[in-house]
């Protein structure tokens, strides 16, 4: 008997949300599956980062349903969605939004830490993670360079095994050798970790990395480009 597939990680549907009269987001419909990675692109005031943070549960879009996990999480209470989102959904920023002060052992644990992980499978997960991803150690994440600051947050977004992982221009803060470094590392990581992965981004070169490329215009994600 042959098993049926997996129900898909995220899915969007006729998802809406207006400001002041303008439609940032407008009857959007998305799907993403395990193992699969898409990018979507769109100058800015498009309406990327809305679409980010209804994916986030950070606001509520004005009519349609964001599943993640098999979840509509606009039907969430504020208690279920946090923990929802802390079972399933990691996410990367541009900066990374590390403490700089702190070990990169300790911003990876932090995420483990308030799930409920006891301390010191939260500290042996991170310092895995950390190596499997080529972070060297160091006293504080403030003596790491800019591309290896990212890898670091890329752990933290993975410790807690997410379904989904999402990233908001994450190489856009880094040049040259290190923005492909980490656009290997962020494209190998749904195949590697079973997740699915949608990152927003600016940089044409990194987003055609994706298996699916969208651009989000006038409220509505248009495919770009097929994967490879």
């Amino acid at each position: 008997m042959t098993s049926s597939p997996a129900p898909p990680v995220l899915r969007l549907l006729d998802v809406a949300y207006a400001v002041s009269g303008r439609h940032l987001l407008d009857g959007v419909d998305l799907t993403v599956s395990a193992g699969e990675s898409v990018s979507v692109m769109g100058p800015s005031g498009s309406g990327k980062s809305t679409l980010l943070m209804c994916l986030m549960g950070l606001i509520r879009p004005q009519s349609g349903r964001v599943e993640v996990a098999g979840e509509d999480i606009t039907r969430l209470s504020a208690r279920g969605l946090a923990a929802h989102r802390r079972r399933h959904i990691g996410m990367i920023f541009q900066f990374g939004e590390l403490l700089p002060e702190l070990t990169p052992v300790e911003n990876v644990m932090i995420a483990s830490l308030l799930a409920g992980d006891p301390v010191e499978d939260a500290r042996c997960r991170a310092a895995s993670l950390l190596t499997d991803l080529g972070v060297p150690e160091a006293a504080a994440t403030q003596d790491l360079s800019g591309g290896e600051r990212q890898r670091v947050a890329v752990a933290r977004a993975l410790i807690n095994t997410p379904e989904l992982l999402l990233a908001d221009e994450p190489t856009g803060a880094l040049d040259g050798d290190q923005r492909e470094a980490v656009a290997d590392l962020l494209f190998s990581t749904p195949r590697a970790h079973a997740c699915a992965l949608l990152v927003v981004t600016h940089d044409v070169t990194v987003a055609s990395r994706a298996d699916v490329q969208l651009r989000l215009h006038e409220g509505r994600l248009i495919h770009v480009v097929e994967a490879r």
